[in-house]
């Protein structure tokens, strides 16, 4: 008999998402750890840095069954449970966030409540061909990424001219 595996959420100590990610990768699992690039900047210099896209969640594709050894490796904190059923993700989800990175558009993450924006398509630009809710936000408008299993959501910019209303 074969094991199901799907892409199970750990929640993480502080800050340990990278050090975590490398040794459960060390041990074999696969792991996938959004990363997004950002600007630091010092009072001497400015360092280009890469930094988790979810604070202190990294996804692991492994069984059910597996999940405690996955524990084992230091910094790894709990899998993310919701109504007592451990919380995955589904493949297309990690699929729409590997291609949003790959794009190198800016990305903001939201944790509180959206309201339900307006269904529109993307006629161009990197991410085009998506089909999702865009919000206005601070007066521009956002494509909204929901990843209801991390109870998260993904804001991109994108300019009107490339948005038709479906």
């Amino acid at each position: 008999m074969t094991e199901k595996l799907n892409w199970y959420v750990m929640y993480t100590a502080p800050r340990a998402e990278k050090k975590v990610a490398l040794r459960l990768k060390e041990k074999g699992t696969e792991v996938y750890l959004p990363l997004i690039e950002e600007i630091r900047q010092w009072s001497d210099r400015k360092k280009k840095i890469l930094k988790p896209l979810f604070n202190g969640y990294i996804f692991v594709h492994t069984s059910k069954e597996r999940l405690w050894e996955s524990l084992q490796v230091s910094g790894a904190v709990k899998f993310i449970n919701f109504s007592g059923e451990h919380s995955f993700i589904h493949q297309d989800e990690i699929d729409t966030i590997q291609r949003i990175i790959e794009t190198g558009v800016s990305v903001e993450v939201e944790t509180d409540n959206i309201e339900k924006g307006e269904m529109v398509k993307i006629l161009g630009g990197p991410l085009q061909g998506f089909q999702g809710e865009c919000i206005k936000k601070s007066n521009q408008d956002y494509f909204i990424i929901r990843i209801p299993s991390i109870n998260q959501s993904m804001l991109v910019n994108v300019p009107r001219k490339f948005l038709e209303i479906i």
